[in-house]
């Protein structure tokens, strides 16, 4: 199967010169219009001490000069291996704009702060499913992690504060490289991608932009 992408020249002039301000700008184009279903689902890739990749759609809860943030169990296979190896890979695959956003960093653990900030805005039953799977691991049926839930609906009712499991909670991915990728005819495709430059530590440095044969 194979497609032609037909879009608009994307050149470094279009560019905003930081790549957080780029990434807002393309995903209020995306987000408008309900052309994507969920255009804050992203692909977050990880890795094992050992090299062995996994991945996994994960959905982006937020996104500011600092990075990308997602939550998660810690518990799980993506958090223990980021607590083993936290650089990450992160794709925003926009394919009815012939549109992708690649990025690489570092996964950092939010603060409790903003973790349980952002567990209050959850709806109930999602506060009571962060609790009632232990993701990753290996459930005997449908039915026992259904009676987990009941469980825990009857002990937090609707109204009732649930707590934030202590092993749950988000990670910002700090961004070392992004990349924009718009599809074109003849896969010529337009690749601009920021990379950091300089500074020892996550999010510090400057940043250049590279032009990437398709």
């Amino acid at each position: 199967m194979r497609e032609q992408y037909r879009s608009e020249d994307f050149t470094e002039h279009d560019l905003s010169p930081d790549p957080m301000d780029q990434f807002a700008r393309w995903f209020r184009q995306v987000a408008v219009g309900g052309v994507l279903h969920e255009p804050n689902a992203m692909i977050v890739s990880t890795a094992a001490p050992d090299g062995r990749p996994s991945s996994r759609t994960v959905l982006l809860k937020q996104y500011d000069e600092r990075g990308f943030v997602f939550f998660t169990n810690y518990d799980s296979r993506k958090g223990r291996e980021l607590a083993a190896n936290p650089y990450v890979s992160l794709l925003f695959p926009w394919h009815p704009m012939a549109r992708q956003v690649i990025v690489t960093g570092t996964a950092l653990r939010t603060s409790r702060e903003e973790t349980v900030g952002y567990f209050r805005t959850r709806p109930h039953g999602s506060q009571l499913g962060a609790w009632a799977s232990a993701q990753s691991t290996v459930v005997g049926s449908r039915e026992e992690l259904i009676r987990r839930y009941e469980e825990l609906a009857a002990h937090y009712p609707e109204g009732e504060k649930v707590p934030a499991p202590p092993h749950w909670g988000g990670f910002r991915v700090v961004p070392e490289t992004v990349e924009f990728w718009q599809g074109h005819e003849n896969r010529l495709h337009d690749r601009l991608r920021y990379v950091r430059e300089g500074g020892d530590e996550p999010g510090a440095g400057k940043w250049r932009v590279e032009r990437l044969c398709p």
